[in-house]
């Protein structure tokens, strides 16, 4: 999976921006100012926020979701993306990430930011 795929895809989320304060290695995603998403440039991999109901059976099942590469583990799995994942898959954990961090922010927030999907 090319980082850039997944840069435009997560750009694409209504309200997300992105910086990198945590060096030019990572990529951080964010809506109404929370993160959703951290990519390592370099390291080919992007940790997302995860239900902790999901997050085993997302690990066990798929070998390249792992527990979130220094993350808290019951909520961020770090996927790998050069490792057969497909597109569409991808899309719906970056889109599950994106719904938690969404659903989590404050209603004065949400007043600010409509949620066009």
């Amino acid at each position: 999976m090319d980082i850039e795929y997944v840069r435009n895809y997560c750009l694409s989320l209504p309200h997300t921006t992105e910086d990198m304060p945590f060096g030019d290695d990572t990529l951080v995603f964010r809506v109404g100012g929370k993160i959703y998403g951290l990519m390592g440039l370099n390291s080919g991999s992007i940790n997302l926020k995860c239900d902790p109901e999901r997050v085993e059976e997302l690990r066990e099942n798929h070998h390249y979701v792992l527990p979130g590469y220094h993350m808290n583990k019951k909520h961020w799995n770090t996927v790998l993306l050069n490792d057969g994942i497909e597109a569409k898959f991808l899309r719906s954990l970056i889109d599950h990430s994106y719904d938690l961090i969404f659903q989590s922010l404050s209603k004065k927030i949400k007043e600010t930011l409509v949620d066009p999907r």
